[in-house]
């Protein structure tokens, strides 16, 4: 496997000191801070909220008491249930108090818990509460969905539960907690402050966890967390990926006290900003075999006495660690390598990092790399006299309470109906800051702000401004008309409000954003498309308008009048605008995109937005210089999404992307030539690029750079920058494997996206286009394409037996495998049906070369026996399937099966070595195979893994990952063979059995070896 390299290894004092002079470190110290915000028991919300359809839990219905010794747990519980009961989401106010829990409270999707009062709300575990002994055991669990029937846990006897509320999942959207502390008290080591495993636009912000010998104060945590303070406990966060698999964000949060970590995580998308830790033994420690797309930002360290940072799965493309301005005071060891036991060292007792990078690298778009993972170390540190003073956060505070005027007072009616829009242009022009309680604020044209406008709400689906469909100064062909806009240069701050242009308004813009650098957007969703729920609808009547989404098929609204991508942006920053975004959410199909910045140098950060089922463009910056955009994530959904562009950035620079993930569902099948667009930019960083599909049409490469015609095909790396030097020429080699003179040559094209092949004995490469449901033939004797079958059966993939029969495993139906004679020309084909699995020695099994698994289980998974054989007519050769298979079980509304989702199969002898690689791990290992078609006796061959493998005579191994690698059977690197379009499969066939077949979605390729193939 390749070892990592150290682009800047740490120095001894003097030499740091030198490099520091040299690279201007010291005179930007000023700059270089990281907040230390002490724990703060002040309240965020000290006076009461009036919302007339918010629930009060002080209310006498509850029977409440909040002195800290009596049960509360019931009267929570239930003022939590009457919000799910009413109105299905909404706002739970707890006043001022302490209240005991005895048991595990579950909050329901859409329902936000907000404390007031002079002084924070806390909810308290009393000491040796009986359960909480071992754990994880939560006190709060935010929840998935309410079981029919579900009263409070323990009565599930009286009053009719009929089973444990399920976790929160990726269609958890609007829940939070906020401004409530938690308290638990000793002999609870098993206690849990909060389980939160929700989606988008979920949070949790200014609390305190006074943790005591409890097991953590977060288990399992999502989207974003903002002003949370941990004091003691084993950790005060412990958390793997997110359930949509989104980033997790935790912002000017402190940690102290902790006795085994700060933080124990895997998988989390951990996007830290400044973040604080005091007195523990680690920081942040990724758990063995694990990786990260950590990114810390603006942190600060003191008496950490082990590593700050423990890193894991160290080999892997997928460890991807990135961190930028961190001051540390008495912390020895930087960071530790649990495989290798290496340490980075501070250069004293005080010392600042400026750039700390560990991963896949690309120095330099136009800079191709020498190595198939050309993992680096990146350690730019220098020590310090002193600490610097804290960095203020970037978030502004709210105006005082004393200043909040509320609309409802003003005469706004939030009712739906009644056009809202003189009243609240009046508001505005009298007033400087408005709250607004839950309702839905009919406008019939812009809402215009002045500088200093504040517009406060607190819950983003059940609190919007909306546009009505057909609204008239909305429509025709014209310039875009915003629902809201904000002033050149203001210091505006919207938070917690929804924006709503609907369907029919093709003038539309949500928010033409034109607010200077210190102005603020939080928790604002851009309602259209999922999660777009009627706030006065019950929960049985919302899963309705989840339906109305789509039509029939997927391809349209259920409206046709609504036309997707029929309105300009939803979130458009320009005309100099700038400021912070956080915890954004921009769904809408109907806008041209979620996210568009154009023409300005102010300013801008982002973080934790979410952009996701446009049908154009996701993100775009046009024009756009001095931004940084944190934890950006999108998500291309089959129906709209299939030519979705996830990011383009044109005529920018001084750009910094960290942390994005970028995801195409499970069901996409529309191949998509790239995730990131760039032209004629410079100055573009960027870090942590999690790029990825569990479907078979991922983005073939994940940036290209328009101006140089540079493609980066690797879809998971650390480090990339875009300077715009033009790209460097790529040398010539002699390849060991290759025939002399040998190049890629095009056999035929055109096709949609092909893969699921097999070679028959004259060594003619079969192979399907599922889109097109047709089976083709590449003759090696006279060079020509043949067309085999294209009768609808839903060919995947492709295998022979030995008496050269076709073995056909289709997407139809439950288990359907078919086989014909490809030379006959009757249409004619016999099923196979499976059989249980039994010992078949002395038979060829057929398995699939690569498998996805979205879990850190491959090792474990993959092994497992399957129930069931297919087994070929002439008794040759078999298939084993599983359950799933032959059940036709569907993930997210979609086959993913083994047999399905792999790229292509290969026969494969028992006792002979066998290579299988993992696409979503990016690893590649040797295994055995036994008589039952098992696989085992797994060995790690190479960290870098793709859509398929191949080995020839001598042992070489080929790796199809972007571009083509090449091993020898020790694992030593030979070589890449570069094909013009992504490889999907690669097999070995031919009249002598030396030329390499390339599927390669659109077209097929090949290249003469100098080995045949096994």
């Amino acid at each position: 496997m390749p070892k990592p390299t150290t682009k800047y290894s740490s120095k001894s004092a003097a030499g740091l000191r030198a490099a520091a002079a040299k690279h201007l470190l010291i005179p930007a110290l000023a700059l270089l801070s990281a907040t230390t915000a002490s724990a703060s028991e002040s309240s965020y919300y000290p006076s009461r909220l009036q919302d007339a359809k918010a629930v009060y839990l002080d209310n006498a219905e509850f029977s409440v008491h909040g002195d800290g010794q009596a049960d509360d747990t019931d009267a929570l519980q239930s003022a939590i249930n009457k919000v799910q009961q009413d109105r299905n989401q909404g706002i739970v106010f707890v006043p001022s108090g302490r209240y005991r829990l005895s048991r595990t409270i579950y909050i329901w999707p859409g329902i936000r818990l907000i404390g007031f009062g002079a002084t924070r709300p806390t909810f308290v575990l009393a000491r040796n509460t009986p359960g909480f002994q071992r754990g994880p055991t939560y006190m709060l669990f935010f929840a998935g969905s309410r079981p029919a029937g579900f009263q409070n846990v323990g009565e599930s006897e009286i009053k009719g539960a009929t089973q444990r509320p399920p976790d929160a999942n990726p269609g958890t959207f609007y829940s939070a907690m906020s401004n409530i502390d938690i308290e638990i008290q000793g002999g609870n080591p098993g206690a849990v402050g909060i389980r939160a495993r929700y989606a988008q636009h979920c949070y949790l912000s200014h609390m305190d966890f006074y943790l005591s010998s409890a097991l953590a104060g977060i288990h399992d945590g999502g989207n974003i967390a903002i002003d949370l303070h941990f004091h003691g406990g084993q950790y005060g966060i412990w958390t793997r990926k997110p359930s949509p698999g989104w980033q997790f964000t935790v912002m000017g949060s402190t940690f102290e006290g902790q006795t085994q970590a700060a933080i124990r995580e895997h998988e989390a998308g951990l996007t830290l900003i400044r973040p604080s830790f005091k007195n523990v033994p680690t920081a942040i420690s990724i758990d063995a075999t694990y990786a990260d797309e950590l990114w810390i930002k603006d942190g600060r360290f003191e008496n950490v006495s082990g590593p700050a940072l423990v890193i894991s799965n160290e080999y892997s493309p997928r460890t991807e660690i990135n961190a930028e301005n961190l001051v540390f005071r008495n912390v020895p060891i930087f960071a530790e390598f649990r495989e290798s036991g290496k340490k980075l060292q501070g250069p004293g007792e005080q010392f600042v990092v400026k750039t700390f990078s560990y991963g896949f690298h690309f120095d330099d778009i136009a800079v191709p790399t020498a190595v198939p993972n050309p993992i680096q170390t990146v350690f730019e540190a220098a020590p310090l006299a002193h600490l610097p003073a804290p960095m203020p956060s970037d978030i502004p505070d709210l105006p005082a309470m004393k200043s909040w005027m509320n609309v409802r007072d003003l005469g706004a009616h939030g009712d739906g109906k009644t056009d809202d829009t003189d009243i609240l242009r009046k508001a505005i022009a009298e007033h400087a800051v408005l709250y607004f309680p839950t309702g839905q604020y009919l406008v019939s044209d812009t809402i215009a702000l002045k500088p200093d406008t504040v517009l406060i709400g607190l819950h983003p689906s059940t609190t919007r401004l909306f546009l009505a469909d057909g609204t008239p100064a909305f429509q025709g062909v014209g310039n875009p008309k915003p629902l809201l806009e904000t002033p050149s240069g203001g210091k505006n701050i919207v938070t917690g409000i929804g924006l709503y242009t609907n369907g029919i308004n093709p003038r539309a813009v949500g928010a033409r954003w034109m607010a200077g650098s210190q102005s603020l957007m939080n928790d604002v969703r851009f309602l259209g498309g999922h999660g777009t729920i009627d706030p006065d609808a019950s929960a049985e009547e919302s899963k309705k308008v989840w339906s109305q989404i789509y039509n029939n098929t997927h391809t349209a609204d259920s409206n046709l009048n609504r036309r997707w991508d029929g309105q300009y942006p939803s979130l458009w920053v320009t005309d100099g605008g700038g400021g912070t975004f956080v915890n954004i959410w921009t769904p809408s199909t109907f806008a041209q995109a979620g996210l568009y910045v154009s023409h300005t140098s102010t300013p801008g950060r982002i973080y934790q937005l979410s952009s996701e089922h446009h049908v154009r463009n996701e993100a775009v910056f046009d024009d756009v210089s001095n931004w940084q955009v944190f934890a950006l994530q999108t998500e291309e959904e089959r129906g709209e999404g299939g030519f979705a562009l996830p990011l383009e950035i044109r005529d920018s620079k001084n750009l910094l992307i960290a942390n994005m993930h970028i995801y195409r569902v499970v069901s996409a099948y529309q191949p998509a030539p790239y995730a990131i667009l760039v032209s004629r930019s410079t100055g573009i960083r960027l870090r942590n690029i999690h790029c990825y599909s569990d479907s078979k049409a991922s983005f073939d490469d994940a940036v290209y750079d328009q101006t140089s015609g540079v493609n980066v095909r690797q879809r998971e790396f650390a480090w990339l920058d875009i300077s715009g030097k033009p790209p460097a020429a790529r040398p010539k080699l002699n390849s060991k494997v290759l025939e002399d003179d040998a190049s890629i040559r095009k056999l035929a094209g055109g096709f949609f996206n092909i893969s699921g092949g097999a070679v028959d004995k004259a060594g003619n490469f079969y192979f399907v286009d599922a889109k097109w449901q047709t089976v083709y033939r590449w003759s090696v004797a006279n060079h020509q394409l043949y067309k085999v079958r294209d009768n609808p059966l839903d060919p995947v993939q492709l295998a022979f037996d030995h008496a050269g029969n076709l073995i056909v495993i289709s997407y139809a139906g439950s288990g359907t495998v078919y086989s014909f004679d490809p030379n006959a020309k009757s249409g004619e084909i016999t099923l196979l049906e499976p059989q249980p699995a039994v010992s078949r020695t002395g038979l060829t099994a057929i398995l699939p070369v690569d498998v996805w698994r979205n879990e850190n289980d491959f090792v474990q998974a993959v092994p497992v026996r399957k129930p069931y054989q297919f087994v070929s007519l002439d008794g040759s050769t078999f298939i084993p399937a599983g359950e799933d298979f032959v059940n036709g079980e569907l993930y997210y509304g979609s086959k993913i099966h083994d047999v399905l989702r792999a790229f292509g199969m290969a026969p494969v002898t028992v006792g002979k070595t066998f290579y299988i690689t993992n696409e979503e791990g990016q690893k590649t290992y040797s295994a055995t195979v036994d008589s039952y078609g098992s696989i085992g006796d797994f060995k790690l061959f190479q960290d870098v893994g793709g859509e398929s493998v191949t080995t020839d005579q001598a042992g070489n191994v080929y790796i199809a990952a972007g571009q083509i690698f090449v091993y020898d059977s020790s694992g030593k690197y030979l070589e890449t063979i570069e094909v013009p379009e992504r490889p999907s499969q690669l097999l070995f066939g031919g009249l002598d059995g030396r030329t390499l077949f390339i599927a390669a979605r659109s077209s097929l390729y090949a290249v003469q070896t100098r080995n045949k193939g096994n």
